[in-house]
Formats: C-alpha cells, structure tokens, sequence
C-alpha cells in the first residue's frame, strides 16, 4: 500500500492549527505518515499540537528560515512514496481526498505527481467559499498560458524531490511556483489531473497581502522561468490576474 506523507508547516497559528491537525487525522486513507514542522511558536502553537502527538509521527520544533525552509525539512523527513503539503490554515475538502490521490496514482503508474482544484474560504468560516480555483489536466503549453496546479492540491512523488532538489530560499513569495516550473515545466515530470475540490484553503495568504507582495511575487514568477533556461511568456502577465478574477464568478 502506498504511503502518503502529509507535511503541515505552522509559526504561531493557534486559531486554526487544530481544524489542519483533524483534517488529516480523519483521513480514511489507512497509510499516512504525518508531520508537523513547527517554526518555535510562542503563542500556545505547540501545546495545541501536542495534544495530537500520539498520532503524529514527526514534530519537530525549532526556527527557520522562513515558510519554505520549514517545507524543506519536512521533505526530507518523509519516508511516504508521496509528500503532500497541508498549511496550518487550511483543511482537506472531505476525509477521503488521500485515499482519491493513492487511487490515481495506483491508476496512473506514470504519474509523479497528481493535482486538483480547490476553494477559498472566508478566513472565519472554512464553509463559506469565496473563490474557486479550477484547474485543467496538464498540457504542453500548460504554464505558458498562465496555468499551475494549486500548491496545496499538489501531491509529488517523493523520487521528484529527490531528483529536482526542495524549495529555492532565495523566493520569499513564489518558491512553490519556481519550484514547479523547475519540475513540471524545465525538467518534464508527468502531471495527472483529478478533477475533484481536494483543498479549503483561508483567504489571506502571504503573495496577495499587499501590493508590494504581488509585484515582489510577479518578480520572482519572472525569475523562475530564466533561472531554468526558460523564455518568460509576457501574457503571463496579463492572464495570470484574469483568471483570478475568474475564480470569483
């Protein structure tokens, strides 16, 4: 049976890290490995957690560098076939979306990483959906036209880690992004789309917080595509925000 790693990062999250902790616990998938990479919360953060510790199989607490160091460290503690990312403010859409990623995977040996669509939730209410974002299946000029899997809804072959290297902490923004042009787009990986809402994810994340935050995002979106020997497709800049305006009709 496959093993599915689940990594949640958390820095002083005390208000949501528990709905994250139960979203993956009650998972009816039978073998998941799961692992919470904590950045030394101050806040009551870690006691929360420790509440669960007996069916958490890795904890670790200490600082990081950041968001994407703390993903880092987490891969490379995973012994699972595939790694998923859960972040601390989001939840699974139902408690079967592990057991629908081993499905595709066992029906797709191909595949080194399988995608899904998600939701934006009202960060008070993980019921209320404000936004939608769906996605396509995989196609040759996928990331061209301003198309990449939703980081959260993304489960990598744990060999695709191994081969293509983590998270790049020169990106404060968008290393999730770079790292998936680097996978999916420079270094052709398979990508297999499943259809279904796989993630609930809180509105307020850190590449839209600010003005500032979304021109130091396109900058590195930029950067992605010459750091792997890429030409950068100018429309990106033009359909990438057109389509988040479309994730609200």
């Amino acid at each position: 049976m496959m093993k599915v790693s689940v990594i949640t990062v958390v820095y002083n999250n005390k208000t949501f890290i528990a709905n994250a902790i139960e979203s993956v616990l009650s998972q009816t998938y039978l073998n998941i490995e799961y692992i919470i990479i904590d950045g030394g919360s101050t806040d009551g953060t870690l006691e929360i957690i420790n509440r669960y510790k007996t069916r958490i199989h890795k904890i670790i607490s200490e600082k990081d560098k950041g968001i994407y160091d703390a993903m880092n460290k987490g891969i490379a503690l995973a012994t699972g076939d595939v790694v998923g990312i859960l972040n601390s403010d989001d939840v699974y859409y139902s408690d079967n979306v592990i057991e629908e990623i081993a499905e595709t995977f066992s029906n797709n040996l191909k595949a080194d990483a399988v995608f899904g669509n998600l939701v934006y939730c009202e960060q008070a209410n993980i019921n209320k959906v404000v936004r939608k974002w769906i996605t396509k299946p995989h196609y040759k000029t996928f990331f061209e036209d301003g198309e990449i899997p939703p980081h959260p809804g993304l489960f990598v072959k744990k060999s695709v880690y191994n081969a293509v290297g983590g998270y790049n902490l020169s990106y404060k923004i968008a290393a999730d992004y770079e790292f998936m042009i680097r996978a999916f787009r420079a270094m052709h990986f398979k990508l297999i789309f499943i259809n279904k809402f796989l993630v609930r994810m809180r509105l307020g994340g850190a590449s839209n917080k600010s003005l500032k935050n979304i021109i130091q995002g396109n900058k590195e979106i930029i950067r992605s595509w010459k750091l792997n020997g890429l030409r950068f497709p100018a429309k990106l800049l033009i359909v990438r925000p057109l389509k988040k305006i479309a994730q609200y009709l």
